[in-house]
């Protein structure tokens, strides 16, 4: 008797909590505080509702994946070299 309408209550607390993650981890971003973080539980709430927000999260899971390969890629480059730097700076000191 009661199962519809707790579904709704459901389906509303998250939309609601949703975007109220969503607002939080914006106005994070130009303040101090985790905002991306806070904005990824927001689109994880409202991905269980919203297509669009399952495709923006996917899409920023894709996007930061193909970044954190560069950076990585990029400092395994540059590590060697700052490496070998260092070794020759103590070896000119006496």
């Amino acid at each position: 008797m009661f199962q519809p309408t707790l579904d709704q209550v459901r389906r509303a607390f998250r939309i609601v909590s949703g975007f109220t993650l969503l607002l939080i981890g914006v106005i994070m971003l130009i303040t101090p505080g985790p905002g991306w973080l806070t904005i990824f539980l927001g689109l994880s709430l409202l991905a269980a509702e919203f297509v669009w927000a399952r495709r923006l999260m996917n899409r920023i899971k894709r996007e930061g994946g193909r970044i954190k390969d560069a950076v990585l890629r990029q400092n395994s480059q540059q590590a060697p070299q700052a490496q070998d730097n260092t070794i020759k700076e103590t070896e000119e000191t006496p």
